[in-house]
């Protein structure tokens, strides 16, 4: 009798805790991956939704994941907040997610210091080798690998194109974040690069709208020029610094053809939803038992040069032929 008792007793305790397990861990025992996902940007961004839409279909409708069926998605956007995107990479990789899809340099410093161990592809995220992000390019040797977003080499370009389009420019304010490496080393290379196109630079730091909008107020009071480097609060205060560039009447230049869709003059930068696409297929591989340390990082493949003529006409600016010539997209 007390043998069938404790008998009972030991079965009531498997059972209860099978069905203790959470629900996610069921799914995945029942062949349901989980994907986490930490964007950089806001919610209501449009290039951030416009990169994780590329994403999901790259991920969902090209390579056979199907949300619901056999994959889950775990999405958190840290809008350009320090602290916000810190507690959301604890919080995915308590999730205990397969791997983690890592946007923008701010999201992948809390992501490494919550774990070694969750396989990470990141996208849009320059110089992951300075960062201490991989080993190298070639052989990432650790927990992640991805996407470069762009050579650093690329931020002089910025600025030669700004003085191409507007030849007696003399004066350019580099909008940055000076809290990601990122930040320091874009306004670093166009500093660099200043000396050869006879232009002196100064930086704005972004910390917050008040700031950006007393700062380019401030610099407006003499001519001059923009340089928009690449960030999550770019992202985040882009509608704020493309209405400054109008208001003040100051030639600027983007790292993506969004901010001259949405008004501003020129961008030359990588085509950033082509690497989430791209960074879908690393999500696929690692699913299917690679390992980040032996996929390679890989460098843009694509360019874009977008000039908005309308944007040129109100600054009074004639866009030259060779930089016409040369646009993927002009916008009339």
């Amino acid at each position: 009798m007390a043998i069938n008792i404790a008998r009972r007793k030991f079965i009531a305790t498997l059972s209860g805790t099978a069905f203790g397990w959470p629900l996610a861990a069921r799914a995945q025992q029942g062949g349901v991956r989980r994907i986490a996902v930490l964007v950089g940007y806001a919610e209501d961004n449009p290039p951030g939704l416009r990169f994780t839409a590329a994403f999901r279909q790259g991920c969902l409708q090209e390579l056979g994941w199907t949300e619901g069926r056999n994959m889950r998605l775990e999405i958190r956007w840290g809008a350009g907040n320090a602290a916000n995107t810190r507690k959301y990479a604890a919080e995915l990789v308590a999730l205990g997610p397969d791997v983690i899809m890592a946007a923008g340099s701010s999201t992948m410093e809390p992501l490494l210091q919550a774990t070694r161990t969750v396989p990470i592809v990141f996208a849009i995220v320059p110089d992951p080798v300075g960062t201490g992000i991989v080993a190298s390019l070639s052989q990432p040797g650790g927990n992640a690998t991805g996407f470069v977003m762009f050579e650093y080499s690329l931020c002089g370009k910025w600025l030669e194109l700004l003085k191409e389009i507007a030849p007696r420019m003399a004066r350019v304010a580099v909008l940055r974040d000076p809290a990601v490496t990122a930040g320091i080393g874009q306004f670093a290379v166009i500093q660099s690069v200043a000396p050869s196109v006879g232009v002196d630079v100064s930086p704005i730091n972004m910390s917050d709208a008040a700031e950006i909008e007393r700062d380019v107020a401030a610099f407006a009071r003499s001519a001059g020029g923009l340089i928009l480097t690449a960030s999550a609060l770019s992202a985040l205060h882009r509608d704020l610094i493309i209405t400054l560039a109008a208001r003040y009447k100051l030639p600027a230049v983007y790292d993506s053809s969004d901010y001259v869709a949405a008004g501003g003059l020129i961008s030359y930068g990588p085509s950033f939803t082509d690497e989430f696409r791209r960074a879908a297929g690393y999500v696929d591989r690692i699913l299917k038992g690679e390992k980040p340390a032996d996929l390679p990082v890989q460098v843009p493949t694509k360019y874009e040069l977008v000039v908005n003529l309308k944007t040129a006409k109100t600054l009074r600016l004639t866009v030259p032929q060779s930089i016409l010539a040369r646009a993927d997209d002009v916008i009339e």
